[in-house]
């Protein structure tokens, strides 16, 4: 599926991507920082083809899911200084129904009001707070590095 899904477009043009959509590539699923981000690493993990539920995985896919998101907890932790990482998903979002898995970087300095679910106040529509292109780039490139050596 192509037409509205984000995350199908971004696949089927995976060799003109940044770095920031195509940080880590393994076993059917892709690794990219979220665009809308005022969070440096909010991460989500995309499965290369469409679907939108965890029931619609293969089990090679769901077991691949699990190492991923390790491995990204690892990179993360490596590469930002974070002290945990929380792992959401809904994919409920107007033209994002394609399943993607959230790995964000809980910093150990987050206040209590942006801890737990409300981490998505760094997630939004005011595009002045977003994380740049170049910074999301530069994080990626090394998350890039952190995920190559991850186990």
């Amino acid at each position: 599926m192509l037409g509205d899904c984000y995350p199908c477009r971004m696949t089927a043009h995976i060799d003109e991507l940044p770095p920031r959509e195509k940080i880590f590539m393994q076993g059917g699923w892709r690794i990219a920082h979220a665009f809308n981000s005022a969070l440096p690493g909010w991460l989500v993990l995309v499965p290369t083809r469409h679907v939108t539920g965890l029931d619609e995985l293969t089990t090679a896919e769901s077991e691949e899911l699990g190492l991923l998101a390790h491995r990204a907890s690892v990179a993360l932790k490596s590469v930002t200084g974070c002290s945990k990482t929380y792992l959401m998903l809904f994919a409920e979002a107007e033209g994002f129904s394609h399943l993607h898995v959230h790995v964000v970087p809980r910093m150990p300095d987050l206040a209590p009001e942006v801890t737990g679910p409300r981490v998505f106040a760094f997630l939004g529509e005011d595009e002045t707070v977003w994380v740049s292109d170049a910074d999301q780039d530069a994080v990626s490139l090394r998350l890039r590095s952190a995920l190559a050596v991850a186990r």
